[in-house]
């Protein structure tokens, strides 16, 4: 059974995001699940289209920052929402898949409008044996 799940923690006018994994990738999936959280419901969004992202940085914490901020250009650009997640990690490089759909404004509720992930309580790290916390502020 996976101990994956994500949240979110009160930062001033900014949220916290977390995500846990039993992997640093299931981590990074679940911190894009609590993206898109902030954003609408991520069960009202199907999976209809997929969107391959890839980034890298010099270490794990810029890479979630990266990640992240991959996300939120595609969101904006694409006009679209994301509810599913296909994280592979390799030393510094991310590649990922990124299930979701384009805005439908009568069907997704939309909530608060995400500017940037920021180094703001910014860490990647493995608490304990099968335990992965990936977290950071994200601007709103």
């Amino acid at each position: 059974m996976s101990s994956a799940h994500w949240k979110h923690l009160p930062h001033g006018a900014d949220i916290t995001i977390c995500g846990f994994g039993s992997s640093k990738a299931e981590a990074f999936e679940q911190a894009a699940l609590a993206l898109t959280a902030i954003v609408t419901q991520p069960d009202g969004v199907t999976t209809v289209e997929v969107v391959d992202i890839a980034c890298s940085a010099q270490d794990d914490e810029l890479l979630l920052v990266e990640w992240l901020n991959a996300l939120i250009y595609e969101m904006a650009t694409r006009k679209m929402l994301f509810s599913k997640f296909e994280v592979h990690i390799g030393g510094r490089n991310l590649s990922a898949k990124a299930w979701g759909e384009r805005i439908d404004i009568d069907r997704h509720e939309l909530g608060t409008e995400v500017k940037g992930a920021t180094f703001t309580n910014l860490k990647v790290i493995q608490e304990q044996p099968h335990q992965w916390l990936a977290q950071c502020v994200i601007d709103v």
